[in-house]
């Protein structure tokens, strides 16, 4: 095979630095680890919840609350568009779904495929470097369902990645989507913008800057997905949020006091993310493919020439 070949097989990866230094900072690193057990998302409570504790619980409870969310059938080929460490993955798999991780941070792989193997999962769940703005390795119409857990703010063109969502689904598949938006920032103190605005930076999420309320779906309907439903979940989120505000309170003023915020990405947000709260929702969000003549049905394998 000449290297033309490997080139056109190789994933192309949008070389984002602030994503990749964000997740290669020690705050990161030991944070999640400690915190989620290296899960990157929220937990899910039943309305009402004050006691965060078991995390684990609450966390796999989100993962439940993504499956109802894509309504599939077991079987069904889902693809996990930054997958982290696999744990998500690793979930819907036990639950009969066939899934493929990709990412585009490499020790998250390496730890994913390592909780794929402990799990003897390694037949139903894969992973591999990808970005999901950039999914032409797979061909059209491959997978039943996609989906994001908290990762899409993390994009930098979110209308090429959605068409990309799009185009990879089957007609009738299912696109489900855990990920933040915000109000009108000029109906907001000054201090409130400037908070988020610095958090989204610090953190690699420059499209949450972009998601005021109403964006994002307009976004997944001008790419053509229809049946487009938004549920604010904040309220079930907000245990863990309560509990990230408490892990952080000391070490925030510390940080504050020795000028040093802009290191601490993850203690900004756990502190301030929890007193502007109310500027920002936890939504879960779903869509589908449209079905058209002639096309593809949904579980069905594509054939190929």
């Amino acid at each position: 095979m000449s290297s033309a070949d490997d080139d056109e097989k190789r994933p192309l990866i949008n070389k984002n630095k602030p994503l990749q230094d964000y997740y290669a900072s020690l705050e990161s690193r030991i944070g999640y680890r400690l915190v989620l057990g290296g899960t990157r998302h929220f937990g899910f409570y039943a309305q009402g919840s004050y006691w965060p504790f078991p995390v684990s619980r609450a966390l796999r409870a989100m993962e439940d609350h993504l499956i109802t969310t894509l309504a599939l059938e077991k079987g069904s080929k889902v693809l996990d568009a930054g997958c982290g460490v696999g744990h998500v993955a690793i979930h819907l798999a036990k639950n009969g779904y066939r899934v493929h991780g990709i990412d585009v941070v490499e020790h998250h792989l390496v730890k994913a495929r390592r909780n794929i193997k402990a799990e003897g999962l390694e037949g139903k769940v894969t992973v591999t470097m990808g970005d999901y703005h950039h999914l032409e390795v797979f061909a059209d119409e491959s997978f039943d369902g996609a989906y994001t857990m908290e990762t899409f703010v993390h994009a930098t063109d979110p209308k090429a990645a959605a068409a990309e969502f799009f185009r990879v689904l089957r007609p009738g598949g299912s696109l489900a989507m855990y990920e933040y938006d915000h109000v009108d920032y000029s109906t907001q103190k000054t201090e409130v913008s400037t908070s988020w605005t610095t958090i989204n930076q610090q953190a690699a999420m420059p499209a949450y800057n972009q998601f005021q309320q109403g964006v994002l779906e307009g976004i997944l309907e001008e790419v053509g997905f229809q049946d487009v439903v938004v549920r604010d979940i904040s309220e079930n989120v907000l245990p863990m949020l309560r509990m990230f505000y408490l892990l952080a309170f000391i070490p925030y003023f510390i940080f504050v006091l020795f000028g040093l915020k802009s290191y601490f990405p993850n203690t900004v947000a756990g502190y301030e993310g929890y007193v502007y709260r109310n500027a920002a929702r936890y939504i879960a969000v779903s869509a589908k493919k449209p079905l058209g003549s002639g096309e593809i049905k949904l579980g069905e394998e594509k054939k190929t020439r």
